[in-house]
């Protein structure tokens, strides 16, 4: 496809690298003409220096042969205008970021308003990330599918768990739970196992099931699934607005400790149930005697990776609680996953998978359509959801008698909100959604999966 990206800040330099490494033609409009010859220079794409929400400009990329225009500048306003120029000139797709939290309210009215195909709120994305991973404090990360009726966690094996030396196959009648290993990482290694796989402690798998039996599953190795009931978190920008927000109707009590004086006022009014407090998050003495040692979750929020970074550091020597770290930039990623930083959330790389599941589905056939894509395992495999279209040439056929890719398993089946754990005699029928996991990149309709 053809696809023009307005903005090559964080989001957009992350787009650029990934639909690129998918094969599609991309040119990318920024007014920072040294800014945009350092992509050009790294990335084979096409660069247009320039006004994105000028018509000419636009012209000059190409948009009358454009098939998806992606405007990503750090101005909401400026996004909208971009779409809106390129719907009028070209008629095509249009995908916007807009964060500020007063239009939050309001963008299923913007995109209809705008016939944007697409509305990306980065914070809010990243807020609705964390607050699924306090309600599940054991995991490090969770997706979800089905509209919430299955779930992807993953989790480290701890030293003396149960599941150590255990091989995926016993899981299931060991452990009396209908969970599926569907993902394990091992140092630098990522492998989909199959039912011999023998895990070790030490190991971060990935599970799909339902959110009943992944409780159960967590239960029965012995994992604390307590909720949560405090929480910490150091920085009051959009993300801990939009957490805090999320997290109202819930019994955490949260704690929010900002450096601004404006911005502490602003919060109390927005939060009226959060305790806000006026402080430096990096001050060591502030942190204890605000209860760093008695929270049951501490997140780092902060505008500054190394700040963040250090932060949960501190809190990993002087608690137990479950940590969350903020990281805007994904350099130095192997070294960071080494760090015990407990869930770490890039809200970039959010925002680039959900336009990418969006991209995906442009280009399915009538077989099948992507609906949920996920990049888990430190970007090296993917989880996706297909929909499943009556000329699926995987309907009606035995999943045995299917000759899928190496490196690649189908995880789960909903039949209208039934979920199946597949076996061998299972089939796939028009009208489920499947939930694929592998380590290839790049799948598009449901026919990708067979060799």
């Amino acid at each position: 496809m053809k696809i023009i990206i307005v903005g090559c800040g964080k989001v957009g330099f992350t787009l650029v690298e990934q639909l690129n490494n998918e094969g599609h033609d991309i040119t990318v409009i920024d007014r920072d003409g040294a800014k945009l010859r350092a992509l050009t220079d790294s990335l084979d794409v096409m660069g247009v220096e320039g006004n994105g929400a000028v018509y000419q400009v636009q012209a000059e990329a190409g948009i009358q042969d454009t098939d998806l225009l992606i405007a990503t500048t750090n101005s909401d306003e400026l996004n909208m205008l971009c779409c809106l120029i390129a719907k009028k000139a070209a008629n095509c797709h249009t995908i916007a970021r807009i964060r500020n939290p007063e239009y939050s309210q309001e963008l299923s009215f913007i995109r209809e308003e705008l016939n944007l195909s697409m509305a990306i709120n980065p914070e809010l994305a990243a807020a609705t990330e964390i607050s699924r991973l306090l309600k599940f404090p054991s995991a490090i990360k969770v997706d979800t599918f089905a509209k919430g009726r299955v779930e992807l966690l993953k989790f480290h094996i701890p030293a003396d768990s149960v599941l150590h030396n255990m091989q995926v196959l016993e899981v299931s009648a060991q452990l009396h739970c209908n969970v599926l290993i569907c993902a394990v990482e091992r140092e630098n290694d990522v492998m989909i196992p199959d039912g011999r796989f023998r895990m070790q402690a030490g190991d971060k798998i990935s599970f799909i099931g339902s959110p009943e039996e992944a409780a159960k599953f967590f239960r029965q190795i012995n994992i604390n699934t307590t909720a949560i009931g405090s929480a910490m978190f150091v920085g009051g920008g959009k993300i801990t607005c939009y957490l805090a927000k999320l997290l109202e109707n819930t019994k955490i009590k949260i704690k929010i400790i900002e450096q601004d004086l404006n911005r502490c006022n602003e919060l109390s009014e927005l939060l009226p149930k959060a305790l806000i407090i006026h402080g430096d998050g990096s001050d060591q003495k502030l942190l204890l005697e605000e209860g760093l040692t008695q929270t049951e979750a501490f997140c780092s929020l902060t505008g500054f990776d190394e700040e963040n970074i250090m932060l949960s550091l501190y809190a990993a020597s002087m608690t137990t609680a479950k940590l969350v770290t903020k990281i805007n930039r994904i350099a130095f990623e192997d070294v960071i996953q080494k760090m015990n930083l407990g869930s770490i959330i890039y809200p970039k790389l959010i925002t680039a998978d959900n336009i990418l599941q969006y991209v995906r589905a442009m280009q399915n056939s009538m077989g099948s359509n992507v609906e949920t894509l996920y990049k888990i395992v430190a970007n090296k495999a993917e989880a996706l959801e297909f929909r499943v279209g009556k000329d699926s040439p995987v309907a009606g056929v035995p999943l045995e008698k299917l000759s899928f890719k190496d490196n690649l398993l189908i995880a789960c089946i909903n039949r209208n909100g039934k979920i199946i754990t597949p076996r061998g005699k299972d089939t796939i029928e028009t009208g489920d959604t499947v939930i694929v996991v592998t380590t290839h990149s790049g799948l598009k309709d449901l026919k990708d999966i067979l060799k």
